[in-house]
């Protein structure tokens, strides 16, 4: 499977990363580490972001951390006017450095948010076949 089927509308079709969607099609998130030094990477990266050795794999991704910050965006960039609105959170997994960045499931209370909750990260399937992963609350 090709990087076009990652996220909600894709603008790339080709990527070094792209055995990243097809874990998102079997329902794994995962982030790259650096075979020479161990520095962990989300989102995927090619090269190590610490050392820049090309000599990375793949880890599991955590899918349980905390919600450190959030908003709903009542506006939205080419490709994506007709999902607002919608929330994005960041989540943080209080280990390595690790954080992620999503939307929330659309059926997520919005008001019922707060910073410092404990959520959850799961792959999603869009029904046009996209791939991508989102937030609930844990």
């Amino acid at each position: 499977m090709g990087f076009e089927s990652f996220g909600r509308k894709s603008f790339m079709a080709a990527t070094k990363v792209a055995p990243f969607v097809d874990f998102l099609a079997e329902g794994k998130i995962k982030g790259t580490v650096c075979k020479d030094c161990g520095a962990k990477s989300f989102p995927p990266r090619a090269d190590c972001v610490s050392c820049f050795s090309p000599n990375v794999d793949w880890f599991d991704m955590p899918t349980k951390g905390t919600l450190t910050t959030f908003s709903t965006l009542q506006y939205a960039p080419f490709g994506f006017e007709a999902d607002t609105p919608y929330t994005l959170g960041l989540v943080d997994f209080g280990q390595e450095g690790l954080k992620l960045f999503a939307r929330f499931a659309t059926d997520v209370d919005v008001d019922a948010l707060k910073i410092g909750m404990s959520v959850s990260v799961r792959t999603l399937a869009y029904d046009d076949g996209q791939l991508s992963f989102e937030i609930i609350p844990a």
